[in-house]
Order: C-alpha cells, then sequence, then structure tokens
C-alpha cells in the first residue's frame, strides 16, 4: 500500500485536533453510529479540561489506496520539544493558519522547524468562515514569513488551501463548492513525497525513537519510523544511545502499527511506516533500536535548552500527609526522573541534602501541567517560583529573551507597553490590526514575565491575547522590579472565623474563606501596602452582655481570590512555597516561624 507520513502544525487554538477529527470521520475510520469524543485526539484528563494539546500523538487513515500517517502536535511553546522531535520522523507538513488571526508566534516557530529540515509545507487556512477573517492579508502574511525564515524556491511555491475544520470541508478557491476534506486527502497524497526509507526494506532494521509512553499492559512503549529493513515481532533487536554506546538487548514483544485511533498489532512492519515497539527495559527517546549487526546510532535532532528551573521538594507544612498518600523525596524523585525520561524538553538535578530537586523546563505552563499531573497521582509538594537560568559565556551573563505578540483593543495598548517597559521589553513593532484592535510585538526577557499574565488580563479587562515564543539568549537586562505588594501572614494555626476575615479585608485581598485550615507561616491574601503583615484570622468576636442596637451587624464577606496553580507559581516572591495536595493550593512562608524569617531577612540585609 501506498504511504505518506505527515504532522499538523500550527499555533494553538487554531484548529489543528478539531481538523484532525473530521480527517478522521471522513476518511471511514469512525462507523456511522460510533460514539466518539470531541476532539478525540486529545485522550488525556488535562488536555480535555484545558481545551490544549500537550503530547504529540500518532493516527492514520486510509484515502483511494493510500494510508496516511498524521500526527497531531502541541502548539505551546513550552511543548516545543515534542514538535521538534516529531518533524524529524514525517516528509510533509500541514501548516493551519487561523484566517483572522494571521501567522502568531507559535507558527513561526514551529514552520522555522520545518523549513530547517526541508519539509515542503502544504499551507491551509483555516476558520475562513469566521465573519472577521481575511484570507487574502493571511495568505500574504505566511508568504512573507517563509521569506523571513529563509524559504527556499520548492518551499515558497507552496499549495494553498481554503478550509474550515469545524464545518469539515476544504476548497482550493474560495467560490469552490465545499463538500468535505477530499480537496486536503488528495493534495496530501500529491504534494508529500513517499517516505524515502521505501528504499531501504531490504538492509538492516534501523528507528530512531521519538516519543516513549508507559502502557499497564506492555511496559514501555517506543515510537518512531522505520528508517531501515523490517522489524518482526519476537525479533530480538538492541538499542544504541546517541554516541553509539549499546544500552541493551531486547525481544521485540509486540509491534503496534497506528490505524485510526486505535493502535494495532500486526506481525511485521516495513521501512517508512510509524510504529510503536514494546519489550524494552531501558531505552529511551533518541536512541536508535536496530539489528543486532548495526554499530552506528541515526542522528537525532538537538533539542532546545530549557529556560526556567523550579525546585521541587517535600511537603513540611503542619498539614502535610493529610490528603496525599506520596509524600517522601524518594517517591518524589522516582516520579521526576520517569517525566524526564519521556519528556525530553524537562531537566531533572538532585540538590545537596537530598529533600528538594531541581526541575528545569521550557516555561511556566509546561511546569504547570506536570504539577498538576503529579498532584492528581497523590503527591504531596513544595514548590518554588520560578527562576531564570542564566549563562556565562565568555565572561558575559546571558539570559532568555522572548519574542512577546500581544493582541489588544487600542485602548489598553498604551498600559501594555508601559509594563513590558517596566520589564525592560524592548518594542519591535506596533501596528493597527483592524476593527479597533492593535498588535505590539516585543523582546522581553523571561524574567520579566514570570507572573505578568494575570496582570495583563487584569489590565486589559480579559480581553487581550498575550503570546510568547523563545527569541535568543541576550545580554542579562539588569533588575526587574517584582511583586509590589506585601502579604498578610497567619500568626497562628487552626481553622478561619468569619468574623477576623471580616475585620482584615480592609487590609488587603483575602486568598481564603471562612472555616479553612490555617497554620503559622501561611499566607492568607494579599497586603494593600509593600510590607508583609502578621495577622490572626482565628480571632472571635468578643462576647459581653451589651446588647445595643446595630452592635450585632451581619458579617458579610467578599468572596476570596482563588489562585490556580500556575498563578500561584508566579505570584509567589523568592522567599515563598506554593503547597500543592491532591484537594488544596496553599502560599506559605519558606521559614514558618516569625524568629526565624527576621534572623534570615538580617543575615540576608
Amino acid at each position: 500500500m501506498d504511504l505518506r507520513n505527515i504532522a499538523i502544525i500550527a499555533h494553538v487554538d487554531h484548529g489543528k485536533t478539531t481538523l484532525v477529527d473530521q480527517l478522521l470521520k471522513q476518511s471511514g475510520a469512525f462507523r456511522e453510529n460510533q460514539a466518539v469524543a470531541e476532539r478525540a485526539m486529545d485522550s488525556n484528563d488535562l488536555e480535555r479540561e484545558r481545551g490544549i494539546t500537550i503530547l504529540a500523538k500518532c493516527t492514520s487513515v486510509e484515502w483511494k489506496g493510500t494510508r496516511i500517517n498524521i500526527v497531531d502536535t502541541p502548539g505551546h511553546a513550552d511543548f516545543g520539544g515534542e514538535v521538534e522531535r516529531i518533524l524529524s520522523m514525517v516528509d510533509g507538513v500541514v501548516l493551519l493558519v487561523d484566517a483572522a488571526e494571521g501567522p502568531m508566534p507559535q507558527t513561526k516557530f514551529v514552520t522555522s522547524k520545518a523549513l530547517r529540515l526541508g519539509l515542503r509545507p502544504i499551507v491551509v487556512l483555516n476558520k475562513v468562515d469566521r465573519p472577521d477573517a481575511e484570507p487574502d492579508r493571511a495568505h500574504e502574511e505566511v508568504f512573507d514569513l517563509f521569506a523571513a525564515l529563509g524559504a527556499d524556491e520548492s518551499q515558497l511555491d507552496f499549495p494553498l488551501l481554503y478550509a474550515s475544520g469545524r464545518s469539515g470541508w476544504a476548497a482550493d478557491d474560495l467560490d469552490d463548492p465545499r463538500e468535505g476534506l477530499g480537496p486536503l486527502f488528495d493534495r496530501v497524497v500529491a504534494h508529500v513525497p513517499a517516505p524515502a526509507q521505501i528504499a531501504n526494506v531490504d538492509e538492516p532494521f534501523t528507528m530512531l525513537a521519538t516519543t516513549l509512553e508507559a502502557d499497564p499492559f506492555l511496559g514501555r512503549l517506543l515510537t518512531g519510523r522505520i528508517e531501515t529493513g523490517r522489524v518482526r515481532q519476537g525479533q530480538t533487536v538492541k538499542a544504541l544511545s546517541r554516541d553509539g554506546t549499546e544500552v541493551e538487548r531486547f525481544r521485540v514483544s509486540k509491534v503496534l502499527a497506528f490505524r485510526g485511533l486505535a493502535r494495532t498489532g500486526v506481525d511485521e512492519a516495513e521501512a517508512g511506516d510509524i510504529v510503536a515497539l514494546a519489550g524494552m527495559t531501558r531505552a529511551t527517546v533518541a536512541d536508535t533500536l536496530c539489528d543486532t549487526g548495526v554499530s552506528d546510532a541515526l542522528p537525532a535532532q538537538p533539542i532546545d535548552p530549557p529556560t526556567i528551573t523550579v525546585t521541587f521538594g517535600i511537603n513540611d507544612s503542619p498539614l502535610a500527609g493529610r490528603e496525599g498518600s506520596k509524600v517522601q523525596s524518594r517517591v518524589i524523585r522516582e516520579r521526576l526522573m520517569r517525566e524526564s525520561e519521556s519528556n525530553v524538553a524537562i531537566r531533572v538535578a538532585d540538590t545537596p541534602g537530598g529533600e528538594a530537586f531541581e526541575v528545569s523546563g521550557r516555561g511556566e505552563l509546561q511546569m504547570g501541567v506536570l504539577i498538576e499531573n503529579m498532584r492528581r497521582e497523590g503527591f504531596e509538594l513544595s514548590v518554588s517560583r520560578p527562576r531564570v537560568i542564566i549563562r556565562d559565556e565568555g565572561g558575559e551573563r546571558l539570559e532568555p529573551v522572548e519574542e512577546v505578540t500581544v493582541d489588544v483593543d487600542e485602548a489598553f495598548s498604551g498600559v501594555v507597553v508601559d509594563k513590558l517597559a517596566q520589564r525592560r521589553g524592548e518594542l519591535v513593532e506596533m501596528r493597527s490590526a483592524g476593527e479597533g484592535k492593535t498588535r505590539i510585538v516585543a523582546h522581553v526577557p523571561s524574567r520579566g514575565l514570570i507572573g505578568y499574565h494575570g496582570e495583563f488580563l487584569t489590565d486589559t479587562r480579559g480581553t487581550g491575547v498575550l503570546n510568547r515564543v523563545f527569541h535568543e539568549w541576550a545580554t542579562w537586562k539588569g533588575p526587574i522590579p517584582g511583586r509590589r505588594a506585601g502579604v498578610l501572614i497567619s500568626m497562628e494555626g487552626g481553622d478561619s472565623v468569619a468574623y477576623a476575615l471580616w475585620n482584615l479585608e480592609e487590609r488587603g485581598r483575602l486568598f481564603i474563606g471562612p472555616g479553612e485550615k490555617v497554620y503559622e507561616g501561611m499566607i492568607i491574601g494579599e497586603h494593600s501596602r509593600d510590607n508583609d503583615l502578621e495577622v490572626n484570622p482565628l480571632k472571635g468576636k468578643q462576647l459581653t452582655n451589651i446588647r445595643a442596637a446595630g452592635k450585632d451587624e451581619a458579617v458579610k464577606l467578599t468572596p476570596p481570590v482563588r489562585l490556580t496553580l500556575e498563578q500561584a507559581i508566579a505570584y509567589i516572591d523568592d522567599d515563598e512555597l506554593v503547597e500543592v495536595t491532591p484537594g488544596s493550593i496553599r502560599l506559605r512562608k519558606r521559614l514558618l516561624d516569625p524568629h526565624e524569617r527576621k534572623r534570615a531577612a538580617r543575615q540576608a540585609g
């Protein structure tokens, strides 16, 4: 059977996963009456809740006698490590661009990776049925982007299709009849070359592992494209690391090929196909799985280095161990090591003392997803504020700088530019984006963006859209002001009392409500001034025998501010921690005892 391997790449929310749903439906991968969840490819709970793709996934459809392996990739820059590896196992990409928004920072990021690998994209202008769609402008911007990224002649001569993923149609021209995704399937078969590897069927078996996952029945599963030869169930193969040293030899217990949404066991697979193999115990991502006679490893794509570090430690608060079952540092370490194996963009290092671990990654969202997954598995953790990784090159301090693209109503553009300038951002471009909108592009140090997103949404009344992507390592830009407000710290432990909280409301915003467990050193709110203030949230009303009129006014509390996990991690200062348990997210001081805090402040001063 004829074969094609493609990846669908796009900026976040431009409709990749919805389009794949329609491709599966229209190719007959589902039965007519089969119950299929919306966004069938987003199988993980967190992906469904947040409406984003976190892990790259593979599926396959058949069209007029050709099997098309399709990889759905994440759109967020934090999961860029996934995209880079995936692109090395496909022969073409479908680049999806929102006809209203045009190319966005993440479009630029994934497209640059695809063009560098020599892939020739098919461009699909999606959502052309939106009232604010401007397909002609979007087409010009895509061409300009390709030219700016150094595309060659063949890449600049890209095929263009107009589509609506949600309505399930694609057309070569806007005036063509809108009847299904046939034109897109035909274009993929005609434009994407068949895998060059097909010619290498008679050579010894080699395959580069690109994604790793754990299956409860089969154990470790490594997915990749077979570069040469054939692989059979029961065959003995070996794994080579990047430098060619042998990792292990194992018997292939299962060869799984992608057929629709399901993975099906096959007896044999050959060069060019994308398959998952089971049976290994130590082989991991970027290793070469090959015939026992092969001695050279396949070249693996280098991965962009991490830009931020977060310290994960055991939960040592007075409320530790009440909600989670996994609280020991040994168990936390094992889980983090497992994560760093399957997720090449994450690195884990032990700290002196062994009670905490430095976890480095691409961004706050990636860290937030890891912590959220761990708390759902029953872990309790204390997490520090993210710190930016600083490089030292030739005696010069370098820090990561990100390209920030902001779409905002004109009325709010001034405050956004001002805030980015305070964070040492450099304005690159500012232009009208139609209908009272302004697009601002700036280069801002990653340090300045930690915790900015919540403030940005407040400044723009929730209407602004902010996208960011790693731009370059640049010279240290100097100090950046941190959080301006102090915090309200509980001076006692127990259950909070409504009357006490009512009296504290004039001191600032509260993070807790009545009847919640608090402890000494826990942060219960934000102070209205810039200094920290110790308060007593347990103080009840003094009872007297005087009953004057107007004495017993009802306690009316303002609802507390509930910080999400990412907001909490970005909000805390260097001397504070987030306590994460399966049921709660609490903020606390690193040192709970007020005397120890004063002593530490004096030493630091």
